[in-house]
This record gives C-alpha cells, sequence and structure tokens, in this order.
C-alpha cells in the first residue's frame, strides 16, 4: 500500500488553504510555539527537580522527544492533513478512536492560550501596575486574532520579527554570563556542575529530568497542523520538528548551562526561586538586564507563542468540524485571507470569555488540563504508529514502526503516570463528556461522519 498522497483531504477551492510555508517558515513557527527562552521562567523548578543539572534535564527531555517526532513524521507523510493527532488517528484507527484523539488534543490547544494570556498579563501588570492585567489580555488576544484571521503569511512574519527578539535576548545574556563567568572575580568559572553533578546524579534523577522536559517541550507537535498550508505536506512538517527540537533543546541546555555556572548551588535566587533566571541575569547584566528578561518572557508568551497556539487549535477546529465531529461553520475558509477565519474568532472569543471569567482559577490548574490532554494525544499517536503500520499493514519493520513508538510510548507513559491525580481526573472527565457527545451524535442524531468531505 502506498503512502498516502493526500487525496482524501478535499479539493474544493472553498475548503483549501494556500500553500506557502516553506520548511524554514515551519521552523520558525515551531521555534515559537516551543519559547527559546522558555527556561527563563521556569528555571527555578527545573533547576531544582533536576538536582541543580538543568542543562543535564532539557538535553536528556530533547533525547525523549525524538521518538515522538519521529511517529508524527511517519504519519505526516502517510497523511498530509490538517488535525494533527486527530487526523492520524482518524484516518489510521477509526472514526471513533479519531474523535476520542481530537476532543483531548483541544484540552491542550484550546487552554494553551489562556494560559499563556494569564501569565504574560499577571506579569506585565505587575511590572506596569497602572495597567491591569485583564487589559494585557484583552489587548494580546485582539491582536492574536487579528493576525490569525488575516492569514499564516502574516503570522509568519510575526513570527520571524519574534524570534529575531528572543534569539538578540538571549544572545545578550549569553554574552555577558561568558564575560562574568571569565572575568568576575565572584565566578565559579565554567563548571560540568549543571551537566552531571556526582552529589546529585543517580538514574532517578534523569528519569525525573526527562519527565520534566517532556512537558517543556509541548507545542512542537503544533507543526503538524500547518500540513496542508505547506509547500511539501509530506515531508516538510517532518523534517522541520526534527530541526526545530534540535535547535530548541540546544538553545535550553546553553541558557541553562551558563546559568547554572554563574549559581551551580543556587544561593543566587533561593530565597525567590519563582524569578531565578531573572536574578542570574541580574548578576551578570545588573538590574536592566533582570527587567528586559523578565518582559521578554511575558510578551513571548503572551504575544508570540499564543498567537502560534491559537493558529494550531484554529487547524484541529477545522478539521474536526470538515469532517462533521464538530459544527461546519468551523470548517470555513475565509475567501480572501484563505484562513479558517470562523474557527479562528471562535478561539479569540472562547479564549477572552475564559480569561477574564476563570482567569483566577489561576496557572496550575489550567496547566493541568494542557499537560493532560497533550501526553494523552502523544499516548494516541505513538499506538496509531503501531496499529496502522505493523499490524494494519504489516510492513515488517521492526524498527521504525515497532520499536520508535514502544519507545516513545514509554518515555510519554512515565510523564502521563507522574500527572497529578486531579488532572487525570479533570482529563478523564472531560474525555468521557466527549464519548458521550460522539454517541449522541452517531447513534442518537444518526450524523455520519466522513473524513475529508
Amino acid at each position: 500500500m502506498a503512502p498516502n498522497d493526500g487525496s482524501d483531504i478535499p479539493r474544493n477551492s472553498s475548503q483549501q488553504f494556500k500553500r506557502v510555508l516553506t520548511v524554514p517558515d515551519l521552523i520558525v513557527y515551531g521555534l515559537i510555539f516551543m519559547v527559546p527562552i522558555a527556561p527563563f521562567g521556569i528555571y527555578g523548578g527545573v533547576f531544582h527537580d533536576s538536582g541543580g543539572m538543568p542543562a543535564l534535564a532539557y538535553l536528556v527531555g530533547t533525547g525523549a522527544m525524538v521518538f515522538t517526532a519521529l511517529s508524527y513524521s511517519m504519519l505526516i507523510k502517510e497523511f498530509p492533513a490538517s488535525g494533527s493527532v486527530y487526523a492520524y488517528t482518524t484516518r489510521g484507527m477509526g472514526k471513533g478512536i479519531g474523535f476520542v484523539s481530537g476532543w483531548t488534543l483541544l484540552l491542550d490547544y484550546i487552554l494553551s492560550p489562556v494560559l499563556l494570556y494569564v501569565v504574560a498579563s499577571t506579569a506585565l501588570s505587575g511590572i506596569v501596575p497602572e495597567v491591569p492585567a485583564w487589559a494585557f489580555a484583552v489587548a494580546f488576544v485582539v491582536f492574536n486574532t487579528f493576525v490569525n484571521v488575516r492569514g499564516v503569511q502574516l503570522a509568519n512574519v510575526v513570527d520571524k520579527v519574534a524570534l529575531v527578539l528572543e534569539i538578540l535576548v538571549l544572545a545578550v545574556f549569553v554574552v555577558l554570563a561568558v564575560r562574568w563567568l571569565a572575568t568576575d572575580p565572584a565566578s565559579h568559572g565554567f563548571t560540568l556542575a549543571p551537566l552531571y553533578n556526582p552529589e546529585t546524579f543517580d538514574p532517578a534523577v534523569v528519569a525525573s529530568a526527562a519527565s520534566l522536559a517532556v512537558l517543556s517541550f509541548l507545542g512542537f507537535d503544533g507543526i503538524a497542523t500547518l500540513s496542508e498550508e505547506a509547500k511539501d505536506g509530506r515531508r516538510g512538517p517532518g523534517r522541520a520538528m526534527m530541526a526545530s527540537l534540535a535547535i530548541i533543546g540546544t538553545l535550553f541546555a546553553l541558557q541553562t548551562y551558563l546559568a547554572g555556572c554563574v549559581s551551580p548551588d543556587g544561593a543566587v535566587f533561593a530565597s525567590d526561586p519563582n524569578n531565578a533566571f531573572y536574578l542570574v541575569a541580574q548578576v551578570v547584566g545588573g538590574r536592566w538586564l533582570y527587567v528586559v528578561c523578565a518582559i521578554a518572557t511575558a510578551l513571548s508568551w503572551g504575544i508570540f507563542t499564543a498567537l502560534a497556539a491559537q493558529t494550531a487549535v484554529s487547524r484541529i477546529l477545522f478539521a474536526m468540524g470538515r469532517d462533521g465531529n464538530l459544527p461546519r461553520p468551523l470548517a470555513k475558509i475565509h475567501p480572501k485571507y484563505r484562513t479558517p477565519y470562523v474557527a479562528t474568532l471562535f478561539v479569540g472569543v472562547f479564549t477572552l470569555v475564559v480569561v477574564l471569567t476563570f482567569g483566577q482559577l489561576g496557572t496550575d490548574t489550567i496547566s493541568l488540563f494542557v499537560n493532560f490532554g497533550a501526553l494523552t494525544a502523544f499516548l494516541l499517536l505513538h499506538v496509531t504508529v503501531i496499529w496502522y503500520f505493523f499490524i494494519k499493514k504489516r510492513d515488517g519493520r521492526w524498527g521504525a514502526h515497532l520499536l520508535v513508538p514502544l519507545a516513545g510510548l514509554l518515555v510519554i507513559g512515565y510523564t502521563w503516570l507522574g500527572l497529578d491525580i486531579q488532572a487525570k481526573i479533570l482529563g478523564l472527565a472531560w474525555m468521557s463528556a466527549g464519548i458521550v457527545y460522539y454517541v449522541v451524535l452517531r447513534y442518537v442524531f444518526k450524523h455520519d461522519v466522513k473524513v475529508g468531505d
């Protein structure tokens, strides 16, 4: 059986995207989604959970996520459709499982922008207390919704500008940190401690580091939602995933290695772990660098990463609407901009309502939903590879279609088991609601789901 060439994807011009994205464009999108300076905001937790070896945590996590990226690449080649895991499980394992995977994936993607807006608006309000957090949130949502409706090309331009700015801030920190480590009398110099500390190293720490880093890399899979907008829909997204994962892993390891060298024992931020990286930046560059890094983190999450998240979730809603699993108007494409504008507007309105109404729940509660949705979708992704290629098609490729997804299942499964019990309860409740909805849709209202129709 030859790889699917995308013939099950509708060719009606009213339901087609513009194929304009190159592999470099997709790489930029993936990098923005994962945030090159993401460790700035969570460094204290990473340092603590990794036993003082933050660079090791990210290196191990990068290696662990390669298995998931490989599974994505295999399925993208076979099914070059928008919808990510939803599209693959629907075509590879059946409509019912496909719906459950899409419904679960929505838990991640539709709440990710909410989480990002809450974090960023709260941070900026703390810096500029005269402006309430909700005002920043409204501005972020309106701007990102406008950009996404106008087209993926405009979003791509914004992503490139954002990437340059984030890399510039990171470069300033790297240069100043290297100079401080090489010349300041208070420096401990360059050390292996952030990579390997014999006093705290053990296999459990490595496993914990992998689990932690898996959550840090959530978002790279968003590239898969742009398959129908890529010039090479079968190979481009997979290549971009692998490249963006390698680049972001290197950047994460570099910045956390230098931060670990500046304060190997964590004394610099012991009293304020929530602002750990900013305090390290203050040591090497002064108060101004603390402020620059904090603002860069807030803007990156609140505008640029949230923009990427809204782009991804609108494509998933589009794919599910096109198949009839969700209201079909979600599959409408703008006649001029060639974007799923109804889905995009829905995401904007939904996000704004949730941020303004339930934002006070806090980031921890929202994170529970996001982590459960993403990890469960990853598990279904690996199962789909095994079922479709190794069992259904019986292609006999033990390495690619059995061992690789099994390794991915072990990594993601370990992380999933480590989720907070509340995350599992909330997530399973969401899945149960979706199953009830699907059963009523199919067997009470006799609605036939037509994949790719």
